[in-house]
């Protein structure tokens, strides 16, 4: 058929093989595989059935996601039409049987609904995943399986995109049987079982669609617009499947088609799928070959059981390796393994996971008041406060009592790894490990590499990160790393921006409706004022004299408002942290800024967003230019996976490049004649704003000249 696609047979039975490895996807060349084995079983008549299987580890894991930015940029045109390709196996008057191993996602489980049937192993995994990639399922998907599993569980399936097992699918009528044992012997067989009787079409099987009323889609869309709130994709979904309900097959499917082209020429596809590759392209380290080897990690310790380190803890024994959790004194300690208790029996009163699970996990992690046990473990993970001087004493004893080779890591957010690692006498395997808060949700870690971090730590911590269920990104050792070095003009804008008139709510509401998690100033909150002022109060001593630095997170420190800890920081909270506005405060903050001599004016919502982001990406150019982060894609993973920012604008330096860095470089300007020197337009932003090219491309060319 082609080198993509062979064609066996089994006596009376075809046999197709999808061999396009790693994951079989729908790369050019198969559908047309796929295309011509139909015709040469239309054609044979001594063929009675057919069975399509995937060669390898998987069926068919969906579309190559290349091919649709070949589509959107305008260098692919024309090819196969897979539409065509799919009529045509489900139009065929001798069945074909699906055998599905591994996962059939996407374009995969549409291959499979236009087979006449489908069996899969236990293990297997369907589903229609597109709208993570702002898309709805563009090859019947949306019309298929409301006919074969109901409008309620197709519309779960197409606008929440999570995927089934296969013995969930088979109780919702996708597939057929589960075998057991060989799967390709057992989908012959059944192809045997069903070669004389009349085919089933997924198209014809109208019956389950049920007749479901206009509630049934109000609430989707209500439901899933709270689930992902401001995507497209998902309201998109639901649009297909209610077509399905109204529309013949052919309508239905041209409606399927018309939806599918809106969200893939969206910036919302666009931005969703630059994150897919993007989560790919942060494992790879120029100057760190593949082979390069790794340490072994089959026991760590953690120092400090605090929110930090109590997390961190979670996060390594969630992944089977056992802990040593240190604390100082006995109370500090007990506080610390009642709050990950708590966690885990909140996770099983929700259903997470069982409490013969929780009793491993908290096996798994041993408290310890003393060193005692640190010489046999393989990794030692420091998350006390951020005091320099502490740090530099926990790993001066660390460097005497752990064996050679251990990696010797710090949760700083700030601090440099470098003067820590100069407390020992092998710098070479100290790096920075920074985990956000809560650690065991959050899914970035930054690796924080110093000037002698050994290159088999940064693998080994690479790898490690994947295992843990993080994704690592690798970063340069400079003050804040990069997401905190960025995060502190954001939220110095923030605090300027109330200072100067702004109302507290409506600096956070305008990230909020931008698609944040939360704005700055409730960000602040959660995570505690105390700990941006005793990092300021570590760095005082650099502060510029004559430029301006925010005054109100201090005084509201002074005050003892710290937050959501103490019940009140920039808002007041309930006993369950709810958020209530506190005009006082906004009040006393105005007084304070007028007592400093700051102008008092009223701010637009333009100018809060523009000032916010602005200051992001501007501070994002810098971190480039200076080597910090590799990649642009860097920085936008970073964003996306530590600090809220929507995934479907795809990280602060690709929504720049989106408003375009010549309206962004013109706002910095405008920004810089009235504020100063802090708007100062990096050099890089200039420079490629002038020359009309984009941050995507700047990273592009820097990797092809490396």
């Amino acid at each position: 058929m082609s080198e993509l696609v062979s064609f066996t047979r089994d006596g009376e039975v075809a046999v197709i093989t999808i061999n396009n490895p790693p994951v079989n996807a729908l790369s050019p060349g198969v559908p047309e595989g796929i295309d011509a084995a139909i015709d040469a079983i239309a054609q044979d008549d001594s063929l009675k059935a057919a069975v399509l299987i995937g060669g390898g580890r998987t069926f068919i894991a969906g579309a190559d996601i290349r091919e649709f930015g070949k589509v959107t940029s305008g260098e692919r045109k024309g090819g196969i039409d897979f539409n065509g390709v799919l009529n045509k196996m489900e139009l065929s008057a001798k069945p074909v049987v699906a055998a599905i191993h591994g996962t059939a996602l996407g374009g995969g489980l549409e291959t499979a609904m236009a087979c006449h049937y489908r069996v899969a192993v236990p293990s297997a995994r369907i589903g229609q995943p597109e709208v993570k990639l702002g898309i709805i399922p563009g090859a019947g998907g949306t019309q298929r399986l409301p006919r074969l599993t109901g409008v309620e569980r197709a519309i779960e399936m197409c606008a929440g995109g999570d995927p089934m097992s296969a013995s969930d699918a088979a109780k919702a009528g996708v597939v057929d049987r589960v075998i057991e044992g060989d799967l390709l012997a057992g989908a012959i067989a059944f192809a045997r079982e069903v070669a004389d009787k009349p085919v089933l079409r997924s198209r014809d099987r109208r019956d389950r669609l049920g007749e479901p009323t206009p509630e049934v889609f109000a609430q989707a869309r209500q439901m899933y617009a709270r689930k992902f709130r401001n995507w497209m994709a998902p309201q998109k979904a639901i649009d297909a499947v209610e077509a399905a309900t109204k529309l013949a097959f052919p309508e239905g499917l041209a409606e399927e088609t018309r939806l599918f082209r809106e969200c893939l020429h969206s910036d919302q596809s666009k931005a969703l799928i630059h994150v897919f590759f993007g989560e790919r392209e942060v494992a790879k380290i120029p100057d760190i070959p593949k082979d390069t080897p790794t340490l072994p990690v089959n026991r760590v310790a953690v120092i400090g059981a605090g929110t930090m380190g109590g997390g961190i803890a979670m996060v390594f024994s969630n992944a089977g390796i056992p802990v040593l959790l240190k604390e100082a004194d006995q109370a500090a300690l007990d506080k610390g393994m009642a709050t990950i208790r708590r966690n885990y029996e909140n996770s099983v009163k929700k259903g997470r996971f069982s409490q013969a699970v929780m009793d491993e996990r908290m096996a798994r992690i041993t408290p310890t008041t003393s060193y005692e046990g640190f010489g046999e473990v393989d990794m030692v993970i420091e998350a006390v406060f951020e005091g320099m001087a502490l740090k530099k004493e926990i790993f001066a004893k660390l460097d005497e009592i752990c064996r050679p080779g251990a990696i010797l890591a710090s949760n700083t957010s700030t601090l440099s790894i470098d003067e820590i690692a100069g407390a020992t006498k092998r710098p070479e395997s100290v790096i920075g490990t920074h985990f956000f808060s809560p650690a065991n949700v959050m899914r970035l870690l930054e690796l924080v590499r110093g000037a002698a971090t050994a290159k088999d730590v940064i693998q080994t911590c690479m790898q490690l990160s994947k295992k843990i269920g993080k994704i690592g990104v690798l970063v340069g050792n400079c003050r804040g790393f990069v997401g905190n070095r960025m995060f502190h003009p954001y939220r110095r804008e923030a605090q300027f921006l109330v200072e100067e008139g702004a109302g507290i709510a409506a600096v956070d509401e305008v990230m909020y409706d931008f698609g944040m998690a939360m704005g700055p100033l409730a960000t602040g909150d959660l995570a505690g004022l105390d700990v941006g002022w005793r990092i300021r109060k570590e760095f005082r001593h650099l502060n510029k004299p004559g430029i301006r630095q925010p005054l109100a997170e201090d005084r509201l420190c002074e005050a003892g408002r710290y937050g959501q800890k103490t019940s009140a920081g920039w808002y007041k909270y309930d006993e369950q942290r709810n958020r209530v506005f506190d005009p006082e405060i906004e009040q006393q903050v105005h007084e304070w800024a007028a007592a400093a001599g700051i102008e008092q004016r009223a701010i637009d919502r333009r100018e809060i967003g523009d000032r916010l982001l602005f200051a992001l990406v501007n501070e994002g150019a810098r971190i480039l230019e200076e080597g910090f982060a590799l990649r642009p894609v860097d920085i936008d993973i970073i964003y996306l996976n530590g600090y809220g920012f929507p995934t479907y604008r795809g990280g602060p330096m690709w929504y720049a490049d989106t408003v375009g860095l010549k309206n962004v470089l013109g706002r910095i300007r405008e920004f810089e004649a009235r504020h100063g020197e802090l708007w100062a337009p990096a050099p890089l932003l200039v420079q490629l704003a002038e020359s009309g090219k984009t941050f995507a491309q700047w990273g592009r060319e820097k990797a092809a000249s490396a």
